[in-house]
């Protein structure tokens, strides 16, 4: 389903006026006689009203998580504007904020731009984590977050939390059937076991057959899911003013990864389909303490370790297909380690600065990682960093209605990195971040904002360029490391609650000025034709958007809601040397440097929508509908090609009994065919002898339409 340009206007009108904030877009009836309800972002330095927060974020509830369906943090992120995802594994694992964000990994470790918190729990990289299971909050923060997390937030931050035990007895079971053999099945239970001790366990266990066929193998499961979730809190209520939340979380995913096809369909030929694994421990406490009439005490400290396997047939082929029966594999198993700590004081109104007019937060922040790679069996490296941070923030009250709120947080990192050929590399860096924000509240209900925020991200090296430059002499020691990333994030906002708090809204305008950008490259080696990647600094970058988010309470029966973004993210100064002009002879290639000032940024499109609708025919019978859409955009900075503009309509209709729930529901409607990859083979390496391997772009596919039921019984 493809709006042709002709009538974009009138969708956009229609995005526009029917609208609303994708947060909370599921209420339930008995709500919303007092409408829309009050919506607390967590991922602050304090816990703020989300129409109170000088920042752009998305939140949503568990009831718009299960409105969505969706199983995994990648079906949320289509509600969030300006926020997009790259797969080239089994789910969209990389995320983009802004324009700004990886879209894979390989060899080398990688510096993330997008925070990823569970829980409390640094998850960061590694989004297979990012199950949905009795989730009770997403929030997307766009923009730097330098102040209250540095050097893994430049773009912005996803901060998941789960539902907290219950002080009564509460249990309840769901199941779903869908098309390609899809099936799930969760439990929660819930409740005291002592006057000041309760808990709360749930799990869930997720399988499908993915929608590829793999015609040489006769298999329909090679990009099949398969994860398992379990995860358990305790709530220790120690005393009046000491309060310890204790939660464990344990993951299994057993995915396959089978996705490119020469013919660009859903149909493979691969004779040794991949893998996307992923089995983690991890947990954490939080405690907060509040025995002192001049500060509360908030504590967080956290671990998690991952094993991690990704793997691909490289030729997705079986042998004898090519002529001289070319075969390749390629496996990467990582182990990624980190531990930290925040300790974190915040003022009471006893213990206000100037008069009573400023209120404060003050932190110290420890964190230590270590991720080890081994590539198929000839490979290793292990990479260790260490960061430790101060940070703080003053809100002062200028006047009644004005205030203003500064940040700043100093961060020293550093970095080792070994690997098996001989390479050694160390860095240390001081860094620093934060944000100015001038708040003026409009009456009770509108906050007009202006915020400055700077951001950070750490510098490294380029391990698998140093060791190809022993075999390659092309290759200049200029590109064996990278520098630290700044960005400067410009932004003008208005939000708030009207007509009785039926109407929610939030518009913001943004620049952002990037200096250093960190953005891959690649150098082909002429004695295995194979292609290097690595990370060089382009001169800068310039970033203009504009964000909305509505929620509009019609009626009692009608709920209509929308977001919207327009981006325009482009480079500065910066020259790609990925582009292959020709094949010279059967040894060299020729590599042609190409000027990218002015070119849009991979994986950034210039607008993108969610918009629909919710009615209650009865008390009991809902319907939902919605239709989210992207324009095209560069899958990658070192070639050209380009996805498709896109739109998508989904639809859930749900019966609610007394103790039980059940759903009828469908996406991708029309069976609309997108792209969420893409690659580029140049006539200088083409992929695919039956046109002698002429020049071609290669796609993975977005998911089909799948439609299935799904039911929820409570005890």
């Amino acid at each position: 389903m493809h709006i042709p340009s002709e009538l974009k206007p009138i969708a956009w009108s229609i995005v526009i006026g029917g609208c609303l904030s994708a947060s909370h877009v599921s209420a339930r009836a008995e709500n919303r006689e007092e409408g829309l309800e009050e919506v607390i972002v967590t991922g602050q330095l304090r816990e703020t009203r989300q129409l109170e927060l000088p920042t752009s974020v998305t939140v949503l509830d568990s009831t718009a998580i299960a409105a969505r369906g969706a199983t995994n943090l990648e079906q949320l992120l289509n509600l969030a504007p300006n926020v997009n995802f790259s797969s080239g594994a089994s789910r969209g694992r990389f995320v983009q904020i802004r324009g700004i964000g990886e879209r894979s990994q390989f060899i080398d470790p990688v510096n993330p731009s997008v925070g990823l918190i569970i829980d409390g729990i640094d998850f960061t990289g590694l989004g297979l984590a990012a199950s949905t299971l009795d989730i009770g909050q997403v929030e997307i923060l766009r923009g730097p977050q330098g102040t209250a997390y540095g050097a893994n937030a430049l773009a912005g931050l996803i901060n998941m939390t789960s539902r907290a035990p219950t002080e009564t007895t509460e249990a309840s079971v769901a199941a779903e059937l869908a098309e390609y053999n899809g099936r799930t099945l969760s439990a929660v239970v819930s409740g005291p076991l002592t006057e000041r001790l309760s808990y709360r366990l749930a799990a869930r266990n997720q399988q499908s057959d993915g929608y590829i066929d793999n015609a040489y193998l006769d298999r329909e499961d090679t990009n099949d899911i398969d994860e398992s979730v379990l995860r358990g809190k305790l709530r220790y209520q120690v005393g009046d003013d000491l309060q310890l939340d204790f939660t464990a979380l344990y993951l299994d995913a057993d995915n396959g990864y089978d996705a490119f096809s020469l013919a660009n369909t859903r149909t493979t030929l691969s004779d040794q389909p991949g893998w996307d694994r992923q089995q983690a421990l991890a947990g954490s406490v939080i405690a907060r303490w509040s025995g002192d009439e001049r500060f509360t005490l908030q504590a967080t400290l956290s671990t998690a370790d991952s094993d991690t396997e990704y793997g691909y047939d490289e030729d997705w082929t079986y042998v004898g297909f090519h002529p001289w029966e070319y075969s390749s594999t390629d496996n990467y198993l990582r182990d990624k380690a980190n531990t930290s700590a925040d300790l974190r004081l915040l003022s009471t109104e006893a213990s206000k600065l100037f008069g009573g007019r400023s209120s404060w937060v003050a932190g110290l922040y420890y964190r230590i990682e270590s991720e080890g790679l081994q590539r198929n069996q000839d490979f290793t490296s292990q990479y260790d960093t260490d960061n430790a941070a101060i940070y703080g923030q003053l809100r002062t009250a200028l006047t009644d209605a004005l205030a203003l709120i500064t940040g700043l947080r100093l961060e020293q990192r550093t970095a080792e990195y070994d690997d098996s050929l001989a390479v050694h590399s160390g860095n240390e860096e001081s860094l620093w971040g934060g944000n100015v924000s001038l708040e003026y509240a409009v009456a009770d209900s509108t906050l007009l904002y202006a915020t400055l925020s700077r951001g950070y991200k750490a510098g490294g090296v380029n391990g698998r360029i140093i060791s190809a430059s022993v075999t390659n002499p092309d290759i200049d020691s200029a590109v064996f490391e990278f520098d630290t990333e700044h960005l400067l994030n410009y932004e003008l906002g208005i939000k708030g609650g009207w007509l009785e708090n039926r109407l929610q809204a939030q518009l913001a305008a943004f620049f952002q000025d990037r200096s250093d950008v960190q953005a891959k490259q690649s150098i082909f080696d002429p004695s295995d034709f194979s292609f290097d990647d690595f990370l060089a600094n382009a001169a800068g970058g310039e970033t203009v958007g504009v964000e909305l988010e509505l929620n509009y309470l019609a009626s009692d029966a009608l709920r209509l809601f929308a977001s919207a973004g327009w981006l325009n993210a482009e480079f500065e100064g910066f020259e790609s040397t990925a582009h292959v002009d020709a094949r010279d002879d059967a040894n060299s290639i020729a590599l042609a440097p190409v000027d990218l000032d002015g070119r849009d940024v991979a994986h950034a499109p210039n607008y993108q929508f969610f918009t629909g609708a919710e009615y209650s025919f009865t008390p009991n019978l809902m319907l939902r509908l919605e239709l989210e859409g992207k324009d095209v955009f560069y899958f990658s900075n070192s070639h050209d090609e380009k996805s498709a503009a896109y739109e998508l309509l989904n639809g859930r209709l749900t019966y609610r009994g007394n103790r039980w729930e059940a759903s009828l529901w469908g996406r991708n409607l029309t069976d609309e065919d997108y792209y969420i990859r893409g690659f580029y083979f140049s006539n200088a390496f083409g992929n695919n002898p039956a046109n002698l391997y002429a020049p071609e772009p290669y796609y993975q596919f977005g998911e089909p339409r799948v439609a299935g039921v799904s039911g929820t019984y409570t005890f």
